[in-house]
């Protein structure tokens, strides 16, 4: 249905029309769509952390495990939120509850200190944690030891 008005001359002023014009509604979605993409891969939990590789590394476990990062200047997050080592094991222990087999993986910088790595290990244990798995990248096995 279109109103025309018209002045007293007969001219035609104003004649709104009855579509709707969906060419802005898709331009916005796909530029949603674009943001979500490019931001979706930044959004991994814990600190940026490059794994070393190796040739045993298998797939973790499908059930949402606890990870505690170890990043390259020591600095140490559980999930997604920084923490202090002595606040991480009460922290970890309060999120696994009452089951004692759920795993923590250590994701450790290949360039982090070892020392800190194994600080870290060693808070977890002290307050309770037996499964503890350390993240590595699969790689290409290491070359042999010279005979």
């Amino acid at each position: 249905m279109s109103v025309s008005l018209r002045n007293g001359d007969g001219d035609q002023i104003y004649t709104p029309l009855a579509e709707i014009n969906v060419t802005p509604l898709v331009d916005v979605m796909l530029v949603l769509l674009i943001i979500f993409m490019v931001t979706a891969p930044l959004l991994t939990p814990g600190v940026k952390v490059d794994l070393p590789k190796a040739a045993s590394a298998k797939a973790l476990n499908p059930k949402a495990p606890l990870i505690v990062s170890v990043g390259r200047e020591g600095q140490l997050a559980f999930g997604s939120d920084p923490i202090t080592l002595a606040a991480l094991g009460a922290a970890v222990k309060a999120r696994m509850g009452d089951d004692p087999s759920q795993v923590v993986h250590i994701r450790g910088d290949k360039d982090a200190p070892f020392g800190e790595v194994v600080k870290a290990m060693d808070r977890l244990t002290l307050a309770g944690v037996t499964h503890i798995a350390i993240v590595t990248a699969p790689g290409a096995p290491p070359p042999e030891p010279a005979k």
